[in-house]
């Protein structure tokens, strides 16, 4: 049997995680969780305290476990702003004998707010003030990545990672 693989989408607020790690999910058959959707289901009307977001993070890891142990691959969709994270799931997928995969989402930070700005009816309550702090406290990557670049469109996006990571 074939090791399974977590993918693990990490970037900013807005640029465009969520569309990149719908295709990688959909592509490669893999269980994708994303982390504003847990937030909303462990709390419905959320204050983004550290303690909330802390247990959104221990129950996507979690989610991502049980299905990496079963064998299934898993796509991760969160900010995973701090190395700490990003090394919890590193650690995940050395654990339950899966591959790791790493893939920063970036975009030009003017397309960012204009996307924000317009977006309506989504799980994620981020906005141009979250996407500030976010991007004042993120840590850089310090381990191997795929850089993948959604200032375009979603078919150049697409393109990227049909050619990087599928």
């Amino acid at each position: 049997m074939e090791r399974p693989t977590l993918t693990v989408y990490c970037g900013l607020p807005g640029v465009g995680k969520s569309a990149a790690s719908a295709y990688t999910a959909a592509n490669t058959s893999a269980e994708r969780y994303r982390s504003d959707e847990i937030r909303k289901e462990l709390f419905p009307d959320p204050r983004y305290t550290t303690e909330e977001t802390l247990a959104t993070y221990e129950e996507l890891l979690e989610r991502a476990r049980t299905d990496l142990e079963t064998g299934s691959s898993v796509v991760l969709d969160a900010t995973f702003r701090t190395r700490g994270l990003r090394d919890r799931a590193d650690e995940l997928a050395r654990e339950a004998g899966a591959h790791s995969l790493f893939v920063q989402v970036s975009c030009e930070e003017t397309v960012v707010k204009q996307r924000l700005a317009a977006r309506e009816g989504d799980v994620s309550d981020a906005d141009v003030e979250v996407y500030e702090h976010v991007r004042d406290s993120f840590e850089s990557l310090e381990r191997d990545h795929v850089v993948v670049d959604n200032s375009d469109s979603l078919e150049e996006t697409y393109r990227q990672i049909d050619r990087r990571i599928l």
